[in-house]
Parts: C-alpha cells; structure tokens; sequence
C-alpha cells in the first residue's frame, strides 16, 4: 500500500477499509474459505509510516518500494499517492507482475492513463480503480429507487458539491496546498470530474458531451509551513453535461462555498412521476401525487413550505463504508475472478471527462466526449 500517509490513504483506505476488513476476520468467500489482507506499508517518511503500523495492527513497512515489488508475497500493488507520482509507480508494479489498484485520478493526462490500462491488460493483470461514490448509502437508495422506476422518465440530474476550505491566514486550512496549485496537478476540475464520469456514467446514463466553467476564486492562500503562495489551480467548476437517453446533468464543483444544504454532496434528480434528493447517507423523495402546485406571487409570503412534502427513504439495507465494499470487491475479484467492471479503463475515462472539461472552459464552448 504505496501514499497511505495522506489523508485519505490513512483515513478511508488503511483505517477504515484494510484495517477493518482484518478485524472483521477477512473476506469471506465460504464456511471454509476467508481473504486475510496481509499488507505492508510503502512510502517516505519511516516516522508516518511507524505511528500508522501502531494505529492500524499493520507490523510491517519501508521505504524502499522495490524491495517489496520484487516480493513474491505481494500480488497486488496500491496506489495512493499525489497523482503525479502514480503512473511511474504503477508501471514499475505493472513490470514486476503485481495486480493494480489504485486511487484516481490515475494519470496526468488520458494519455497516460490509458496506457496503464493497456499495458496493464496485455500483461494479463487484474486492474481497479476506485470509484467510491458508487457505494455511498445515499447513491445506493438512489440506484434502489431507479430500479424500481420510481421515477419515471429521468429528466434531469443536479449535483452541489464543496464547502468552504480556510484559506489558512487565521483558520488552518483543512486540505493540502498541492490541491490550489496547477503545476503539482491540483485544481477541481481535475479531481472532481473524475468522480462525476462514473456516477453519471453507472447511474444516469453516458456522457455525451460537457460545457464546463472553470475559476480561481481565492487568489491567496497559506500552506502546510505557514507561508503564502499563489493559488495557480481552479477551486471552482461549473458544469453541465449532457448524457446518453437525453438526461442532462448540471454539476457545481465548490471549495469556495459555504453550505446551505443536507450534505457536502447532494443529487437532486427530477423524474415524470417522482423526484429524490440524495446526500452522502440519506435519500429524500417526493412522487407525483405529493408534489405541491406553487403559484408565483412575490407580493405574499410563500404559504408552502416546500420541505415538507418530502419523504426520508427508509433504512432497507445495511450498508458498509464506500471504499471498504469496493475493496472486498477488488479482493474477491484478485482471488475468485468475480466480475469487477470498474477498471483502469473507467479511471480513464474520469481523466478524459476532466480534460475534456479544461478544453471547454479554455474554448468557452461544449465539447463532445469520444468513446475511449
């Protein structure tokens, strides 16, 4: 496990996926058949790499990642370091025969990341990347709803996403520096549409096309040793994307807003017979029949309380952490080829929907997405 020092390589993909899986007892295939995870730690700093070994049970680590990829004891090799460090990493992976996981975005360019696909596949390695919004509770009410054609003819989606990230003059900021700055790849576009492509993608339909508006709304911010720089990375996106079946999709990507709203990311979704809003973990709905008649007369308070006519999806499942269910996924599919569709193609197609975004900001035009 390459980049677990990062926050979210710590927090969702050590702690709260590998770590968890461990304690549960592994991966359970049959009365008599378990996948134990046994994984080692990989990255730069001994110190990080030592307190994670104590938060986690993981015993093992080092720096020296190819020592570890000439270990025939691992088979699979994951990557979540800053994007502009994987793609080097993974071939090295991918030369020394090892099964590739990975966080996205997977390469700097569709370029690059289509060819970690390719090489990857005429290797004959299994490949994944993830693509953790698809197991959110509140994603997976939605899928619920949709199989059971609540609503009809989809018409439209809408997705709000982002709070306000301190710019770190007087409250510390709460996301790295490399994220506002262009030359070390970070920016919104780049890391948010990735995650929009397979949403809309696994959920709503193909992306057809998109008409995207980036912005670099706070000029200055304070970094990790307290300095000032220039921030050279977009921290806002507006977008809309027309998708397969005459869905169309409209995105506000935000580090610059403050949230007035159920969740840090909300999809309202609009249907002929009924429309939800989904958040992280809830769903709320409302059908046709609950649907109030407004009639517009700014001359009079508003006499409907718009909130009201929603109904909380119930609780019919259990649902596990995001990325822990797409890791027990990955794991089954390495050791029993159960089906595993999200693959280092689909993380190419993230990076193509964000580059395709970048070119339709630069050209203030929509631009038509190609089949990869």
């Amino acid at each position: 496990m390459n980049g677990v020092t990062g926050r979210m390589g710590t927090n969702q993909h050590l702690l709260r996926s590998i770590k968890a899986i461990r304690e549960q007892g592994g991966v359970k295939l049959s009365a008599d058949e378990v996948i134990m995870p046994d994984p080692i730690l990989v990255g730069r700093n001994e110190a990080k790499l030592k307190e994670l070994c104590a938060r986690s049970g993981v015993e093992k680590y080092t720096t020296d990642l190819d020592s570890v990829l000439n270990d025939a004891h691992y088979q699979i090799y994951f990557d979540a370091q800053v994007t502009g460090r994987r793609a080097a990493a993974v071939k090295k992976a991918i030369e020394a025969g090892k099964h590739i996981y990975c966080e996205k975005p997977t390469g700097t360019s569709v370029e690059e990341a289509l060819e970690l696909y390719e090489i990857c596949t005429k290797a004959g390695l299994k490949n994944g990347v993830v693509q953790d919004k698809l197991w959110l509770p509140g994603m997976l009410k939605l899928k619920r709803l949709m199989e059971n054609d609540f609503f009809g003819e989809i018409l439209s989606v809408r997705g709000e996403f982002g709070y306000w990230v301190f710019e770190g003059h007087t409250v510390p900021a709460q996301r790295p520096s490399w994220n506002y700055r262009k030359e070390d790849d970070g920016g919104i576009i780049v890391d948010m549409l990735c995650h929009w492509r397979y949403v809309l993608d696994h959920l709503f339909g193909k992306v057809k096309a998109v008409s995207c508006l980036g912005a670099t709304h706070i000029e200055e911010r304070i970094d990790e040793q307290g300095n000032p720089y220039k921030c050279t990375a977009d921290d806002a996106c507006y977008a809309t994307f027309e998708l397969e079946g005459g869905v169309i999709a409209q995105f506000n990507s935000s580090w610059t807003t403050r949230v007035r709203r159920d969740d840090l990311l909300t999809l309202h979704v609009d249907g002929t017979k009924g429309s939800a809003v989904a958040g992280l973990r809830e769903c709320v709905i409302q059908h046709y029949g609950n649907t109030p008649k407004p009639v517009w007369n700014p001359d009079i308070p508003q006499p409907i309380d718009f909130f009201d006519g929603w109904a909380k999806v119930p609780e019919q499942e259990l649902f596990d952490n995001a990325f822990k269910a797409q890791w027990e996924l990955f794991l089954k599919h390495i050791v029993k080829d159960t089906p595993f569709p999200w693959d280092l193609k689909e993380g190419a197609k993230g990076v193509q929907l964000a580059e395709k975004g970048i070119e339709s900001w630069e050209k203030r035009c929509w631009v038509d997405i190609e089949e990869l």
